[in-house]
């Protein structure tokens, strides 16, 4: 078991009122599996997602991150954890602009203290694995935007994290882009990468193995893309 939340709940503090956003959430992702958190605007799965990606606390519940008990982490040990375990993928990328696609890539690393010869061959060989091997010396200003999410995958994926958490990853491509980076998702999973995925659309969701749903800050339904399909 690669990641287990149980029984979470995350509430927000608004002037005299508490608001619950998540309640009582339970999740168990397994090594290797391919999973899309659905949601509309609103029902918590960005929250839900923050608390995966160890850049939130919940308010109670218990969360284990390939063996390790996040929550009992301080601070620096849980960014060390994050850096360790997990690569984000954003819908608006992230990239620094005055820097090369290589360098974006090479960033985590250079927070991991792995030496800059190092650093720069593992940053290749990650913009390679994308399809992007040829633009290493591209600024992201040179780039389409489908190339810019592969660079933010291929700096994702430069640390071998334990789990690949995307957030929107195509909501600001177009579709053909789009079409692209899910085909390589799925080519990334089918090389063994764990893949969490928060998205609202449906057509998305379904390229995932499993679809588990969160509205009103409750899961409600999960299964297989093959029972969605019956």
């Amino acid at each position: 078991m690669i990641l287990d939340l149980q029984n979470i709940y995350k509430d927000y503090q608004q002037e005299k009122l508490v608001v619950p956003v998540l309640k009582d959430v339970s999740l168990q992702v397994e090594e290797g599996e391919y999973v899309a958190i659905m949601g509309p605007s609103g029902s918590g799965k960005t929250t839900l997602m923050n608390i995966i990606g160890c850049l939130d606390r919940p308010t109670s519940g218990t969360y284990q991150l390939a063996g390790e008990d996040v929550l009992k982490c301080k601070d620096k040990d849980m960014s060390d954890l994050r850096l360790r375990s997990i690569g984000f993928v954003f819908q608006s990328f992230q990239l620094l602009s005055r820097q090369s696609a290589l360098e974006n890539v090479a960033l985590p690393l250079s927070y991991a203290g792995i030496k800059k010869k190092e650093r720069r061959e593992r940053a290749a060989q990650a913009l390679d694995r994308v399809g992007l091997g040829d633009r290493i010396t591209f600024k992201p200003t040179q780039l389409s935007g489908g190339q810019k999410q592969r660079v933010a995958i291929a700096r994702a994926m430069v640390n071998n994290p334990k789990i690949l958490l995307a957030d929107e990853p195509t909501g600001a491509l177009d579709s053909k882009s789009g079409e692209q980076i899910m085909e390589l998702f799925e080519k990334l999973n089918e090389e063994g990468v764990t893949i969490v995925m928060i998205t609202h659309d449906r057509n998305i969701a379904s390229r995932a193995k499993r679809i588990v749903h969160i509205i009103d800050g409750m899961i409600t339904e999960e299964g297989s893309k093959e029972e969605e399909n019956e």
